[in-house]
């Protein structure tokens, strides 16, 4: 078992054990979080959907990001991870969002530099977001982007005790 397969297992546990759902809003890892919590047997007790937000029209068209933000700041930032993670939240009708935007490389992007991460959660409290520098291959970086997801995600669980 991978190290991120045991944090996905942890998250689902805790999730499911207090009633509270979670969504997905992915750019730099494609799914890769949604797919390490679908591989937890009981998942579907507390995954509502995931959506995989590549392009910014899909951030724009399908999360709701504002474009005017999006024109301002670029697709990495803390703020659009945050609105990425409600949009996420909104809908797929889910108690928990979170989200992950960067820049993988190998080349840096509007204007962040590679292993530039942002990860954003959020609750029907409001959202925010996480700021990460990581070093490494661009799979690895991906890889530990998911990881932080998923550890922002067990910290969120861990503060919302009961269903929303």
């Amino acid at each position: 078992m991978t190290n991120l397969h045991r944090i996905a297992g942890e998250a689902v546990a805790a999730a499911v054990g207090r009633g509270i759902t979670v969504a997905t809003a992915e750019s730099l890892t494609a799914g890769m979080v949604t797919a390490m919590l679908a591989d937890t047997p009981g998942a579907s007790a507390m995954l509502q959907g995931g959506v995989v937000s590549y392009r910014n029209s899909v951030k724009r068209d399908v999360l709701g990001v504002p474009q005017a933000l999006l024109d301002s700041v670029g697709s990495v930032d803390g703020a659009v991870a945050a609105a990425m993670a409600d949009g996420a939240r909104r809908t797929c009708g889910a108690d928990l969002g979170v989200s992950t935007t960067g820049v993988a490389g190998p080349d840096d992007h509007d204007g962040k530099p590679v292993g530039t991460v942002f990860i954003g959660v959020a609750t029907a409290e409001g959202s925010t977001s996480f700021p990460y520098s990581f070093e490494g291959t661009r799979a690895e970086i991906r890889a530990l982007a998911c990881g932080a997801a998923l550890e922002r995600l067990q910290e969120a669980l861990a503060s919302l005790s009961y269903r929303e």
